[in-house]
């Protein structure tokens, strides 16, 4: 009986920690694809009142947008691919119990999630560095993720050593062992690792925003950041406006906040379309580390 008890209130409280992440999500849709300035009224929850596109237009009216669109597409490519494969030959080298000065490096490494030099410095490092306005600074500075690595080695140290002497039996080297057998027993680490990368990447607007002054090199996330906040600076103008302004503030069909709405749509959408080939592997992955022999 109590075990009965126990499983009903288990999914109770799943269902309840669903619906709490999903009904909000509804409601953004439904904001999104309704007329601003008739969401103004309220009364909307998880279906337009009128269904429309304008925010949506508005949206892809911005100029630049395509380029925007290929910049973020590169960075979250060739930065997911080039991160994961340095992060995993790195962690491959610091998993081994006979490198020299192993725990040195590890608490170097994990030194380094515990402190920041700062903005200031970072930013003067990178343009040190000639990396500011330039496509590679969303690529190099996130190379190696402290935390990452330390997932992959704790994954890595489960796979039984046995494996490694038979190919080093067979005559391989280090770097043939990590490309032939590390890396292909290694996939559910890798998925869930380039799903966080590639999220952070496409998610992040502030290097595009305090490191890069070239609008041909804005990244996607950092343009629909600025056309929100004018939009909302026009919308916020008109209001406190009088006279000739009042009739372009009644013509107004998007929002601030419509527009917000359909900026997030536009950006989780790549993310829920990728997530689906990755799930396989995300319930093993997150996973690592949890069983010790």
């Amino acid at each position: 009986m109590g075990e009965r008890v126990f499983k009903i209130v288990n999914y109770l409280l799943i269902i309840a920690l669903c619906l709490s992440i999903i009904l909000p999500f509804l409601n953004i849709v439904a904001l999104a694809f309704n007329p601003g300035k008739d969401a103004e009224r309220g009364g909307i929850t998880f279906l337009p009142r009128i269904w429309s596109l304008d925010n949506f237009k508005k949206v892809f009216e911005a100029a630049n947008i395509s380029t925007a669109f290929g910049v973020s597409v590169f960075r979250t490519v060739v930065g997911t691919i080039c991160s994961l494969f340095l992060t995993a030959m790195a962690a491959y080298a610091v998993k081994s119990k006979t490198l020299p000065g192993g725990k040195f490096f590890m608490m170097f490494i994990f030194f380094t999630m515990l402190f920041s030099g700062g903005i200031i410095p970072y930013y003067m490092l990178l343009k040190s560095i000639h990396l500011t306005n330039t496509i590679w600074v969303y690529v190099i500075p996130s190379l190696y993720s402290a935390w990452n690595l330390i997932i992959m080695r704790t994954f890595f140290q489960q796979i039984h050593p046995s494996l490694e002497e038979s190919a080093r039996i067979d005559g391989y080297n280090d770097f043939s062992i990590f490309l032939r057998i590390i890396m292909p027993l290694s996939r559910p680490v890798i998925a869930v690792i380039g799903l966080f990368s590639a999220v952070g990447h496409w998610n992040d607007w502030f290097t595009g925003a305090f490191y890069v002054r070239k609008a041909e090199l804005r990244p996607l996330s950092t343009l629909l950041q600025e056309m929100l906040m004018s939009a909302e600076a026009m919308r916020d103008t008109l209001n406190q406006a009088a006279g000739v302004n009042y009739e372009m503030l009644e013509k107004m069909t998007v929002t601030g906040n419509s527009l917000k709405m359909a900026t997030i749509i536009v950006v989780v959408t790549p993310i829920i379309i990728i997530y689906p080939f990755v799930q396989r592997y995300f319930a093993k992955g997150i996973m690592i580390g949890s069983i010790k022999e």
